[in-house]
């Protein structure tokens, strides 16, 4: 189960995320078709191949969210791996329109 706060690295790239919104329910966080893991016991030693299809990448400072909103990561290291929760693609957040200050 994630928990906000968590960081989490994937076991096929470089890509690194940190949970900003994660549900009651459990969910299975994958970067390009591969379990992400708990950053701090990742070694690095060992990577998954990455899935053919789910090599989009993830950018560096982008938030990705799923459509429902209920997962919301933020990217901390850029990877060539796409982020999906319960096997659907997180699509990165657009930024929320500021009040005019006239």
């Amino acid at each position: 189960m994630v928990q906000v706060g968590q960081a989490l690295a994937s076991a096929g790239d470089s890509t690194v995320v940190i949970v900003v919104r994660a549900p009651d329910a459990p969910v299975s966080l994958t970067c390009g078709g591969a379990e992400m893991i708990d950053a701090k016991t990742a070694t690095g030693a060992s990577k998954a191949q990455l899935n053919g299809g789910s090599a989009d990448g993830a950018l560096l400072g982008k938030r990705y969210s799923n459509a429902s909103g209920s997962v919301v990561v933020l990217c901390t290291k850029a990877g060539s791996g796409t982020l999906a929760a319960d096997g659907e693609p997180l699509v990165v957040q657009s930024a929320k329109a500021l009040p005019a200050s006239d």
